[in-house]
Formats: C-alpha cells, sequence, structure tokens
C-alpha cells in the first residue's frame, strides 16, 4: 500500500496521560473487530442477536478505553480505572450475555430475573457510553424516554403522570417489562439503528478509513484544486467539489470540514474572502458530503432498512437533489468571487491534473467497483466488504508496480509488505474508533424506539404535530425543521434523523400524505441543519476555528451558503416527480423548475448573476421562485415567466456591461 497517508478526521488522539500499554489494547480490539466485521460482511452472515451485541460489547470496550470517566486531559488514577475497569467488565457482559443464553432466551415465556438485571445494565452502560462518545444531550434524551416509560399508574415513577399534558399519559411500565423491551428483543437496543450500525455503517465506515490511509483523501483534494483552480474563486469551487468526494467517505460534516478546510481555507483568505466567508463556504460544502451518494454518511443505509426500499434506489434518486445543493452552493461561491472580482490561482500554485491523475488514479478504481456491485445488485454489506478488498488490491499493486520500476531487493520487499500491513491494521484501528460515537448513537436511539413502540408516543406526537400546524403541510415542515434544529445541538446527524423519523415520520406520512420515502430524506436533509444554522452551527465553528475567524459570523455565513439544505426538500414535498420519478416530460420539467429557483435565489440572495440585480428585480423574483414551488401547473408556468424575465434583463445588462468596458479599454 502507498505510504502517503491522508488527513484524518476527527476522533480521540493519544494523550500524554494515555499509557502505552492502553494504546496497544486499543488498537488490538480494534483490529479484532473490524476482522470480525469484514468475516460477518465477507465470509460468514451471523444472526442479530449474535451480530449486534457482539458489536456492542466491542464498541463499549474502546469507548471506556478511549473516553476516561473524568476526561481525556487527566489522568484516569485509582478510582478512574476503578471505575472504567467495571464498565469495561460489565461491556463484555453485554456483548457476551445474549449470544451465549439465546436458546434459554428465545424459549422463556416471562424474563428470568438475571436477564433483566444485565438488561438494566445494558441501559447503562450504553447511557454512560454515549455521554462520553456522543455527548451529555444523548445520554439526557435517553434517560427521558426510559423515565416517560416509567410514567404512568403502573409505572415504577406514577407521579410523573401529573407532569405531562393529557395526550401523552399512558399506564407506565415496571423495571421488568421495561428492561425485556430495551434488551431481549429486536425492538430496543438491539434492533435496527444499532443493527445498521452493526452491519452496513462499520463496513463503510472502514472503507472510508482504507481510504484515508492510503492517501485517497489527499487525491481527491489535488484533483478538486486542479480541475477548479484557475477559475475565478478556485479554492472555494475546490473545497466545493473536495467536500462532495469526501464528505461521503468520512461520513461527519465536522470531520470533512477539518480535513479539507485545512487546505481550502487558507488558500481563501489569500485570494480575498474574508475569512468568515471562507469558513462559511467550506462548513455550507461539507455539510453537503452527508447528502452525496454514494455513502451518503450513514443516512442511506438507515433509511433503507427504515422504509424497505433498496439502498441502490435511495442512492440513485438522491443524485439529483444532491447536484443541486452543490451547484446552488458552486453557483453563490461564484457570484461571491466576481462581485469581489476576484482571479483564480496561477499554474505555478496548481497541482497538475495530469500529475495528480498518474499518482492516484487507482483510487478511482474502489469507488467504480462499489458503484458497480451496487447496481449488480449485491447487498449493501457485501458491497461494502468487496470495496474494502478493492482498495486494498489497487494500493498494493501500485505499490508493487512503484517497488518494480525502481530497484528491487528483497529488504526492500520485506520492507514494503511490513508497511503495507502496518498501514493495513491503522486503517482497521481506525475504522473501528470511528465507529464508536455512531455505534452509541445508534444504541441510544434504539432505546427511543423501544420506549416508542411500547407505549405509543409515535402516534400521539403525531397528533400533537398535527394540532400545532392546523392540518398545513408547509407549517409541520418548518416544526421538522425547528425540531431538527434543536434536537442537533446535542444529537449527531444520524441520532437526530432517526429520533425525528421515529416522531414525526408517522405524520408526514399517515396525515399530510407525503410519500414515505420523501418524508425520510425531508427529514434526513433537515437534520443536517445544525451544521450551519445560528446559533448552533458546528460546522461552522470547526470552520471558523481554522479561519480565525469570529464563529458567529462564520456561522451566518454557513447559512447563506447552504440555503439549498432548506428549499430541495420543499422541492421534494410539492414536486414529488423528482424523487419518485413519473412520465418524462414531468420528470424534466420538475428538473427545470428546481433548477431555475435556485439559480433565481441564489442571484436575489446576492444582488448579482450576469450583472448586479436592481431591487425591484430582486423583489420580483420572490414571488416568482413561491410560484414555481406551487403544486399547480398554471402557477408553475407564470413564476417561471417572472424568473426567466428577471434573469434574461440581467443577461443583457451584462452583456451590455462588457461590451461597455470592452469599448472603453
Amino acid at each position: 500500500m502507498t505510504t502517503e497517508l491522508a488527513e484524518r478526521p476527527p476522533m480521540p488522539q493519544p494523550t500524554t496521560s494515555t499509557p502505552r500499554a492502553i494504546l496497544q489494547v486499543i488498537a488490538v480490539i480494534g483490529i479484532t473487530l473490524s476482522l470480525f466485521q469484514l468475516y460477518a460482511a465477507g465470509a460468514q452472515p451471523l444472526g442479530l442477536f449474535f451480530q449486534r451485541p457482539i458489536h456492542l460489547g466491542f464498541i463499549l470496550v474502546l469507548c471506556f478505553l478511549i473516553y476516561p470517566v473524568f476526561g481525556q486531559g487527566r489522568k484516569r488514577g485509582v478510582l478512574g480505572w476503578a471505575i472504567d475497569g467495571a464498565l469495561i467488565i460489565c461491556s463484555v457482559l453485554v456483548g457476551a450475555w445474549v449470544p451465549m443464553n439465546i436458546d434459554i432466551i428465545a424459549n422463556s415465556i416471562f424474563p428470568r430475573q438475571i436477564d433483566v438485571t444485565v438488561g438494566v445494565i445494558t441501559a447503562l452502560v450504553v447511557l454512560e457510553g454515549a455521554r462520553r462518545a456522543v455527548g451529555l444531550g444523548m445520554t439526557i434524551i435517553g434517560a427521558v424516554f426510559i423515565a416517560y416509560a416509567f410514567a404512568g399508574s403502573r409505572g415504577e415513577l406514577p407521579f410523573l403522570a401529573d407532569w405531562m399534558p393529557g395526550i401523552l399519559n399512558h399506564r407506565g411500565y415496571s423495571l421488568d417489562r421495561l428492561a425485556s423491551q430495551l434488551t431481549l428483543g429486536a425492538e430496543g437496543i438491539f434492533g435496527l439503528p444499532l443493527g445498521v450500525a452493526a452491519t452496513f455503517i462499520f463496513v463503510f465506515v472502514l472503507f472510508g478509513a482504507f481510504l484515508e490511509v492510503t492517501g485517497a483523501g489527499k487525491f481527491f483534494i489535488d484533483l478538486a484544486y486542479a480541475s477548479t483552480g484557475r477559475q475565478r474563486g478556485g479554492p472555494a469551487k475546490a473545497a466545493v467539489i473536495a467536500s462532495a468526494g469526501m464528505g461521503s467517505i468520512s461520513g461527519s460534516a465536522i470531520a470533512n470540514v477539518v480535513t479539507t478546510g485545512a487546505f481550502t481555507i487558507p488558500l481563501m483568505k489569500k485570494l480575498g474572502y474574508r475569512p468568515a466567508q471562507a469558513g462559511g463556504i467550506e462548513a455550507a460544502a461539507s455539510t453537503g458530503g452527508q447528502i452525496m451518494p454514494p455513502l451518503m454518511g450513514a443516512g442511506a443505509f438507515l433509511m433503507s432498512e427504515f422504509t424497505q426500499i433498496a439502498y441502490v434506489d435511495i442512492v440513485l434518486v438522491s443524485i439529483f437533489p444532491a447536484f443541486l445543493y452543490f451547484g446552488a452552493v458552486y453557483l453563490l461561491v461564484h457570484i461571491a468571487a466576481v462581485k469581489q472580482g476576484m482571479t483564480g490561482l496561477s499554474a505555478d500554485e496548481l497541482p497538475s491534473t495530469r500529475k495528480v491523475m498518474a499518482d492516484g488514479w487507482h483510487f478511482m478504481l474502489p469507488l467504480v467497483a462499489l458503484v458497480w456491485l451496487l447496481v449488480s445488485g449485491f447487498s449493501p454489506m457485501r458491497v461494502g466488504f468487496y470495496a474494502i478488498v478493492s482498495v486494498i488490491a489497487a494500493a498494493s499493486a501500485r505499490s508493487l508496480w512503484s517497488f518494480a520500476r525502481a530497484q528491487p531487493t528483497m529488504d526492500g520487499f520485506v520492507a514494503l509488505c511490513r508497511r503495507g500491513l502496518s498501514l493495513t491494521a491503522q486503517a482497521m484501528e481506525l475504522g473501528a474508533r470511528n465507529a464508536v460515537a455512531v455505534s452509541m448513537a445508534c444504541a441510544v436511539a434504539g432505546i427511543i424506539v423501544g420506549v416508542v413502540g411500547l407505549t405509543g408516543l409515535g402516534l400521539k406526537f403525531s397528533s400533537m404535530m398535527i394540532a400545532f400546524s392546523g392540518g398545513n403541510i408547509l407549517l409541520a415542515l418548518i416544526l421538522v425543521l425547528l425540531a431538527s434544529l434543536i434536537l442537533g445541538m446535542g444529537l449527531p446527524v444520524t441520532a437526530a434523523y432517526i429520533v425525528l423519523i421515529i416522531l414525526v415520520g408517522p405524520a408526514l406520512t399517515a396525515e399530510f400524505g407525503v410519500p414515505l420515502l420523501i418524508a425520510h430524506l425531508v427529514v434526513f436533509w433537515y437534520s443536517q441543519d445544525s451544521n450551519v444554522t445560528p446559533p448552533v452551527a458546528l460546522a461552522a465553528f470547526a470552520g471558523a476555528a481554522i479561519a480565525g475567524s469570529k464563529p458567529m459570523e462564520t456561522s451566518f455565513q454557513s447559512w447563506k451558503f447552504a440555503k439549498g439544505l432548506y428549499l430541495i426538500p420543499l422541492f421534494m414535498v410539492f414536486n414529488e416527480s423528482i424523487i419518485l420519478g413519473g412520465p418524462v416530460p414531468l420528470v424534466l420539467w420538475n428538473g427545470f423548475l428546481a433548477i431555475l429557483a435556485l439559480v433565481a435565489f441564489a442571484a436575489c440572495l446576492e444582488g448579482y448573476l450576469f450583472a448586479p440585480i436592481a431591487m425591484w428585480q430582486r423583489v420580483a423574483i420572490v414571488p416568482g421562485a413561491v410560484a414555481v414551488f406551487w403544486p399547480d401547473f398554471r402557477v408553475e408556468v407564470v413564476g417561471v415567466a417572472i424568473l426567466l424575465a428577471v434573469l434574461s434583463l440581467n443577461w443583457i445588462n451584462g452583456r451590455s456591461e462588457r461590451s461597455g468596458e470592452m469599448a472603453a479599454g
């Protein structure tokens, strides 16, 4: 494998307080988990009550080793090791109990007391692991749902029923009943969210780790620069393109910001973008990586399991919306560059496209193999396995070719093999580390799913949503947007999506008539908004740290550049054919409407397209943009006529200005 390492996404790093022996234990456990997952993905699929508990046990052990009880910057000490040691023992018990007792558990009418006790331990260690790996917000939400299950006349905490509105009241459940629901079936912690994390998500996180360790990250960034660097605002456009590729691999908008932003933000500042602009552009572009096929972070896998729609179908219908999002960000970047009179970088400052492709063309092969296998109908888990094999094969073949062209010696060959094994081990450890946070989030999401199923909370929440919105779909979508923003303050994107779709999904589909797939896509897109929306804007804060700008100013810039994140889901709801398909003329018409509306909206927002746009024209664009969203063909035609008239007039003005400048010159 190649020796060049790419920039890695943020993950727990060794500190001076981490003993070397513990680092070695973490590496061994991480590699063992990756080998277990590769075996299950490529050789022998395991039953859900084997795969999921074993995966959770490994993840919990890694979590408590990586995240000390008193924080990473402090030594554990005797007390810390006593606490973490006990939790690690409990984690091993959690991972082994159900697989070792599956026959007894399956044949028992009522749970044994020992099963209930282990169930309570499982819930507690999952909540503590989530506190360390995901944040206190996720743990609080999980604890609130557990308390809600106990609140009722027959529950463990009957007094809590007095604090809840009538619609939320229920009978209440005992500790034995809740522990059984959460840990002895497929509707709790070992349910669908953890199942997806233990199969599809892990294998693709591992695929991303192999790509990063072999240098694919630097290849995609260099290729983006070589392709766009000479254009106006080239580094910003390179950030958009590089983030589209890297974001889908990394699975985290914040990881994407610090990975690609380390290169793009300083160059954007050098070119003339204000620091807050540079950080905001990178945050907006990096957030789009989570909605970019083929991986889409972890969302596509979860969506496939929730909707029972084939993964490849979800990927295919997501291509055009992702293209719209990145097209809108790209256009806003271009307009900002033109308004500020920027130029591109010189050829001397940019990598050569030919050299970049010559050095890294083999990184394209695993992605081609991945897409081909998906289209061919292989399961996502098997696709991930073969994609990893293809990365190893491509990187190894390239290294052997370079070795053969030099002066090959036996010592050099041995060193090459050792290096390849070392990088393979690094990738396996990195993949396991990167899977800890999302797996813990999915485990707590299982608690939420279990409580919702037990108490019927989903139907009650749907009734509340209908009452608050008054049956108006636009108001309902605004409520979803606000809820996702609030959840995003304490949850990662994947967890926010799971919680939201459990609570509001039934209402969107059953009461407002939104098709199932579109409801999931809308919730998934809106779950990204905490990365770019003030006052939260987590990805923008990461961009501000690199750009040296004010976090709040940077977050407003990211909010501006990421406007497609809010508008495109609305277009999905009111123009279903761009997702669900239909007659070709209708699909083409709605696709044209979406592109035109986003171009007009970007021009209105910036007050510029081909030339400065007068205020009255910007005002005229607003009703035109609203009209093309209207579910009535006649209204849409009027909206198109308004937008085309304004944009055509702006093009004529721009052409006249350029002609005048040429005549004066």
